[in-house]
């Protein structure tokens, strides 16, 4: 049996009007390294709405696109899209197989979209998935808490940080990408 590509960690921070969401670089093929510079944070709909994505690799493309469809097809309209792609997620034959999660963002909003029907706004407006995501998620809201004179990006980044000294499937090379 062939293991998959997959490991990652993916942060979004809602912080002082400012949304933050970044992701590191790292794909891991059982315990080995496969690509230390995979991009997993993707602008959509124009700019307007970010997304991150944990999980296969293949699978989280193939979730991407349908959701920049359903993004289309209600206006840009963030919560509808993301509960319109956990229906077809969760009843769909094809896609009911595919392992991945995303976190979606816009100026306004930060969910996060599983394959189980989910649809959660975290209460913190912190959002965490993928294997260093508890890591990540504990540094940012202690960022939130104690440092509120950073931005939303500072928080995602030096969480991030935190996360990839801890996590060995987390590294360093990241992606972090906002809306103001």
């Amino acid at each position: 049996m062939m293991e998959q590509v997959h490991a990652t960690t993916v942060l979004a921070v809602k912080h002082n009007g400012q949304v933050a969401i970044g992701a590191d670089g790292q794909a891991t093929l059982g315990s080995t390294v496969a690509k230390s510079n995979v991009r997993k944070v993707r602008p959509l709909h124009e700019g307007k709405v970010l997304a991150g994505f944990a999980g296969s690799t293949a699978d989280a493309f193939t979730l991407l696109e349908r959701f920049e469809e359903k993004l289309g097809a209600y206006g840009g309209n963030l919560k509808r899209a993301a509960i319109e792609l956990a229906k077809d997620w969760r009843t769909d034959r094809y896609l009911r197989r595919l392992e991945a999660m995303l976190i979606a963002v816009n100026k306004d909003e930060v969910l996060v979209v599983s394959g189980t029907g989910d649809v959660l706004e975290p209460d913190e407006e912190v959002a965490s998935i993928g294997s260093g995501s508890m890591y990540a998620r504990a540094a940012a809201l202690a960022l939130k808490k104690h440092a509120p004179h950073l931005s939303a990006e500072e928080m995602v980044r030096e969480s991030l940080h935190i996360a990839a000294d801890i996590c060995i499937y987390t590294n360093h090379n990241l992606v972090v990408e906002s809306i103001r």
